[in-house]
């Protein structure tokens, strides 16, 4: 644990007690959602992208798809 972590700790157990359970549960909350985004982000994205570009191909060579300009989207 960090020592800025240990002083966070330390001051929060100065508060009462409800404000030391809303500190937590947004503390819990917080690693949580950061430990989801770092194993999101280490999952490899290029699988999907190479699918949708696939796709895109072969709808493209099957007469699939059609020429329009940005403001026809």
């Amino acid at each position: 644990m960090t020592n800025l972590l240990i002083e966070a700790f330390k001051k929060a157990q100065d508060l009462p007690d409800y404000l030391q359970n809303e500190l937590a549960e947004q503390l819990i909350q917080d690693v949580e959602n950061e430990l989801k985004w770092q194993q999101l982000l280490t999952q490899p994205q290029n699988v999907k992208l190479e699918e949708l570009a696939a796709k895109a191909l072969s709808d493209s060579m099957n007469g699939n798809t059609k020429k329009m300009g940005f403001d026809e989207l």
